[in-house]
C-alpha cells in the first residue's frame, strides 16, 4: 500500500512541471503567432508615447508599459498600453517620443510597438515550454512503463 501511495505522489508532483511547461509553450506559441500575423497583415502607423503604466510583479519588480496614441487608417483614435513591460524605459520610448506602431486593422488593441517588444522573448517561452513538457512527459512515460 505504501508503494502505491508513493507512486501517486510522484505522478502528482510531475504534473507541476508539466503544467508550467504547457503554460509556457502555449504563451510562447500565442505570442509568436500574434507577432507573425501582425508582420503579415498589420498596418503601420506613427504613434506617440503619452505615459507609462507601471506594474509590479509578485517579487516587487517594476515594469513599464508604454501607452501609445495613434490614429488608424479608418480615423479611429486609439490609446492603448503595450502588453509587454520592461524594467527600464529604453531611449526613444519616453513620454512624448514618436514610435512606430504595427496594429491589426480589425482589432487595433492587438498591436506592437516596433523595437519595444524583443523578438526573442516569445521564442524563449516556446523553447522552455517545449523542453519542460517533453521532459516531463518522458519521465511520466518511464514511470508508466517501469511502474
Amino acid at each position: 500500500m505504501r508503494v502505491g501511495h508513493h507512486m501517486e505522489r510522484e505522478w502528482l508532483f510531475s504534473l507541476i512541471p508539466l503544467l508550467i511547461g504547457v503554460s509556457f509553450l502555449c504563451a510562447g506559441l500565442y505570442g509568436l503567432r500574434r507577432a507573425s500575423a501582425l508582420r503579415r497583415t498589420g498596418i503601420t502607423a506613427v504613434g506617440r508615447v503619452v505615459r507609462h503604466d507601471t506594474r509590479r510583479d509578485d517579487d516587487g519588480a517594476k515594469y513599464h508599459h508604454p501607452v501609445v496614441v495613434w490614429t488608424t487608417r479608418d480615423g479611429l483614435d486609439c490609446t492603448y498600453p503595450s502588453s509587454f513591460g520592461r524594467g527600464t524605459v529604453l531611449h526613444g520610448y519616453g513620454i512624448g517620443s514618436s514610435v512606430t506602431v504595427l496594429y491589426d486593422a480589425k482589432n487595433p488593441r492587438c498591436f506592437e510597438i516596433r523595437g519595444w517588444e524583443p523578438k526573442w522573448f516569445y521564442l524563449v517561452f516556446t523553447v522552455v515550454g517545449a523542453a519542460l513538457t517533453a521532459g516531463t512527459l518522458s519521465v511520466l512515460l518511464v514511470l508508466l512503463i517501469t511502474g
